[in-house]
């Protein structure tokens, strides 16, 4: 099978990090399907765009019925409430959409994968390490992503499917654009990032195609950090 005819997921792949990981998929060869909510870009040769929505079950179906040789998941799909999140209802919806929908994707595209030997790659975050105090869902979901990570390393190893999970730091998106306008709030974090810049959503691609490729045949359960060195301070 060659990379060409590889299928690639990415849910969440319409807008931000996600997107940029689906074209990067795109450009080094692979087929992929970029699936998320909201207004859809233009699909592309190679790039397809398709509606998701992970909380719903016949949604995440239809999109891997289109994936006929599924190799590589990307669990990208998430949102952020900042504020609100301290109500519990509202807690409730980010960790039923960012942990509970990397579930139900991971579960439902396990026959597939176990067909091609293929891998997993979830979207962790450094509050999967750190607490986020007007963020409590987020935080918590991305803490379990972490633990489902390794969780689901374990129990998918006998299919030979392999399961990690990326780490971004600070990354300029539409998500941390207050933060990145608000000059104290945006020193506090580039003071304490080593190498003293906010990520660019392109930084995740190669760390991507890394854990996705043979080059990382025998690694599993590692959540591997894109933070500019902001998780060694």
């Amino acid at each position: 099978m060659t990379k060409s005819k590889q299928d690639v997921l990415v849910t969440g792949g319409t807008s931000g990090l996600g997107q940029s990981i689906a074209q990067g998929f795109s450009s080094a060869g692979y087929n992929v399907i970029a699936a998320g909510l909201g207004p859809l870009p233009e699909s592309q040769p190679g790039l397809t765009y398709r509606h998701l929505d992970v909380t719903v079950p016949q949604s995440i179906e239809g999109v891997l019925s289109e994936c006929p040789s599924l190799q590589v998941v990307v669990n990208a799909a998430g949102v952020i409430r900042r504020g609100e999140e301290l109500n519990p209802d509202v807690f409730a919806q980010v960790i039923d959409i960012n942990l509970t929908g990397t579930m139900r994707v991971c579960s439902a595209a396990r026959p597939s994968l176990t067909a091609t030997n293929g891998s997993i790659i979830n979207i962790a975050s450094m509050l999967s390490y750190f607490g986020g105090g007007l963020v409590p869902g987020y935080a918590s979901s991305k803490g379990g992503i972490a633990q489902l990570t390794k969780s689901l390393a374990i129990a998918y190893a006998p299919d030979g499917i392999r399961v990690n999970a990326l780490a971004p730091g600070w990354i300029a998106t539409p998500l941390t654009r207050n933060l990145q306008e608000d000059p104290e709030r945006s020193e506090a974090i580039l003071s304490r990032t080593p190498m003293a810049r906010w990520g660019k959503p392109e930084d995740l691609v190669g760390p991507a195609l890394f854990l996705a490729s043979d080059a990382a045949g025998f690694v599993t359960g590692t959540i591997l950090n894109v933070d500019g060195g902001y998780a060694a301070v």
